[in-house]
């Protein structure tokens, strides 16, 4: 416990300066999840997106989440699979609106 400091600065700057802007991630989040509701092979809800984190269904027949991760990642794009047929995103701050416009198109394209 003698580094606890140091993890303490990391909670207090988390409280102190992110706080304010979590809202943007969040933001990013629902502009990812209405964008993916409208691209071939992905199921997902947009309602239901209240935080930064995304969970959609892949019902592209044949198509599995560790390959369209690989495939998403070639053109930086960075999401995590969740087999059987889930893709997990998160955004945060070092995400941003223009990336989010960058995720969907390389989905378009990949799908």
């Amino acid at each position: 416990m003698r580094q606890a400091g140091v993890l303490a600065a990391a909670g207090i700057v988390a409280l102190t300066e992110t706080v304010d802007r979590m809202a943007e991630d969040h933001e990013n989040a629902k502009k990812l999840a209405e964008g993916l509701a409208e691209v071939d092979g992905i199921a997902i809800d947009p309602e239901k997106i209240k935080t930064n984190i995304v969970f959609f269904k892949i019902i592209k027949p044949g198509l599995t989440p560790e390959v369209l991760a690989k495939e998403l990642a070639a053109e930086g794009v960075r999401m995590g699979p969740k087999p059987p047929d889930q893709m997990r995103a998160v955004t945060n701050y070092h995400i941003t609106s223009d990336d989010i416009d960058h995720a969907l198109g390389v989905f378009k394209k990949v799908l």
